[in-house]
């Protein structure tokens, strides 16, 4: 069994789908079954990672594992995990980490996550993906609004990745050995402003959209309406002062899945009724 947890999420979704397709036993971890759409290939389990107390049912009879990171008390969850018997853990991680800054509050959310599964005894995969295309989500409200999107950071580029595509990593390094031990670091097919995403979502769209980029303090006091302030001067340390570049392309999605990723023409294409 492969439970998968974040599974009402854009990567953990994706994962319980590739997964129920391949016809591999997956049961998943939600807060909530109740507001999911049953399926009966699919196990749902509700649980709370924040609580691994709560995760005893989940984890019975788990072989492997898709982990999340960034939660309160990672080794209890990975302590139950291996008391239930889990032989592999895959983490969905960043490549932020390598050469970060361990006192960027993001790099250390990620670093403090691998660490642990690093000193669980459980033998681990870690998924180092570039930004998500998804974040494009973040402009439904002004494109609902108007034909104008304001965005942070206009001038960096990021090789984005759909999160079908790190699903697709995953399903594929899942309880294989020759991944213990193995860390990959995963992108999108092209480095892109957010002119040029937004370029192309106006084509599929057929709508006249144009990009403001913002101002550095525009955007910061934005983004602390909704952000807490030690992940808001993570971003700007990355983007605004230059520490993390995510504009470099790999080729790990067609490495492992023997396919190339999914480009953001894709994404947007397969997702173009959410901003009508």
């Amino acid at each position: 069994m492969i439970l998968v947890t974040g599974a009402s999420g854009n990567v953990g979704g994706a994962l319980v789908a590739e997964l129920a397709a391949q016809r591999r036993p997956v049961r998943a971890l939600v807060r909530d079954a109740g507001k999911t759409t049953q399926r009966h290939e699919v196990q749902f389990v509700e649980g709370d990672l924040n609580r691994p107390d709560s995760l005893s049912e989940a984890l019975a009879d788990v072989e492997a594992v898709f982990l999340l990171g960034g939660f309160r008390d990672m080794p209890g969850v990975l302590a139950k995990a291996r008391a239930a018997g889990v032989a592999h853990v895959v983490l969905l991680s960043s490549r932020s980490v390598v050469g970060g800054h361990a006192d960027n509050a993001i790099v250390k959310m990620h670093m403090t996550g691998e660490a642990a599964i690093d000193a669980s005894g459980i033998d681990w995969t870690f998924l180092r993906p570039s930004g998500f295309m998804s974040n494009t989500f973040e402009w439904l409200e002004q494109l609902r609004a108007g034909d104008v999107v304001r965005a942070p950071f206009g001038g960096v580029p990021i090789a984005a990745i759909d999160p079908r595509d790190i699903a697709s990593v995953a399903a594929a390094v899942l309880t294989r050995r020759e991944q213990y031990g193995r860390s990959h670091a995963l992108s999108g097919p092209a480095a892109l402003l957010p002119a040029d995403r937004l370029e192309m979502l106006a084509q599929i769209l057929d709508r006249p959209l144009r990009l403001t980029a913002q101002s550095d303090a525009e955007a910061r006091v934005e983004m602390s309406r909704t952000t807490p302030a030690e992940y808001v001067d993570a971003f700007f340390r990355f983007f605004a002062d230059g520490e993390f570049d995510d504009a470099p392309v790999v080729p790990t999605v067609q490495e492992i899945t023997g396919r190339p990723p999914r480009t953001f023409e894709d994404w947007a294409t397969d997702h173009a009724e959410a901003f009508r």
